[in-house]
Parts: structure tokens; sequence; C-alpha cells
């Protein structure tokens, strides 16, 4: 199985492509395969990097932009599942919130037009799952995605370490496999 985890952004979209032992056997359910998933198939990440867009270009423009470079990704990568993180809103900066939707929308849209399923964990439920604390700093994310996947460096940007870590944690996360897969196979 080939997890997709995006950190969505509009200047910096961090994205990681997790490959799970799970692949292999297609023959088997969806809650089959998230069950082997949950029971320890460690996730491997075999591709990460960033989209960069143009800073400073009109929103509408970076998100085109956006939406071309991920339709691409999703056509090489041919993912089974994509894993987004949600939203985070906070009072302070609820502008960023409301314009990090717009890059989500680009994203969601760009899977469900080529019919691949959708899971969203929050943010705090990545940090936890990488470093034990769900209120771990960027930097204290970085660290955690250098240790489990043994990189020589942290992982620069930011956006990419948090796509790493919404990779590894979607494809260790059984539970939002098997109801995203269970949602795509009933509505067949």
């Amino acid at each position: 199985m080939r997890i997709l985890g995006i950190d969505p952004g509009t200047v910096l979209v961090g994205y990681a492509l997790a490959q799970c032992e799970a692949r292999a056997d297609r023959t088997r359910s969806a809650s089959a395969i998230a069950n082997r998933i949950a029971l320890g198939a460690e996730p491997v990440i075999c591709d990460a990097g960033v989209i960069r867009l143009k800073s400073g270009t009109p929103l509408e423009s970076r998100l085109a932009m956006l939406y071309r470079e991920l339709s691409e990704l999703l056509e090489e990568s041919k993912p089974d599942l994509l894993v987004v993180e949600q939203v985070f809103v906070h009072a302070k900066h609820a502008r960023t919130a409301i314009v990090m939707g717009h890059a989500r929308g680009v994203v969601l849209l760009a899977a469900a037009q080529r019919g691949i399923p959708v899971g969203e964990l929050s943010p705090a439920e990545v940090k936890k799952s990488l470093t034990g604390n769900g209120q771990a700093t960027k930097r204290q994310v970085q660290q955690a995605v250098k240790a489990q996947c043994r990189l020589s460096k942290l992982p620069e940007p930011p956006d990419l370490a948090d796509a790493i870590a919404i990779a590894l944690c979607g494809a260790r996360r059984g539970g939002v496999v098997r109801r995203t897969l269970l949602r795509k196979e009933a509505s067949r």
C-alpha cells in the first residue's frame, strides 16, 4: 500500500510517499489491509519533497500551480491513499487557517478526481504519534523524523518533515486507513 502524506500550504507544500507491506496482497479486503498495517507492517518513506509555489503571486495563481504540480505527483506516485493534515484554527491566526483551507481544497479535489481515498489527521495526532507530545514544536518533529527515518541531517524545510510525519502517522494508523478504504468500498 502506498500512502501519500501532504502538508498543505500556499507557498510550500510538503509531500512524502510511504510504502507499506500490505500493498503486495491486493485481493484482501480493506479491513484486512488496515489490520495488517496496524499490526506492525512498518512503513518506509520512498519519496519526499516540497512543491514550491511562487511567493508574491496572486493566491489563485499559486492554487492553479499547486493543482498542476500535485496532479503530476499523483500520476507519478499512484498512491492508494492520500493523508492530509486537518486545518488547525487558532484565534490569533484565523486568516492563515482560511488561506490554508484553500490549499487543502485543491489537494482534496485532485485526489477526488483520481478516485484516491483521503484520510485526515489532526496536527496534534501527527505530532503525538511521532514525538509522544501532541504539542511538539516544528524542531521536535524534524528531530523525530530524522531519528525514525535514520537521516543524516534534519529534513528541511520543516514542511518536508511535517509531510513525512503525516505519511508515517497515516501509515501507522490502521483506523484511518480502515475507515477511508471502507468508505471507498461502500461507495462502489
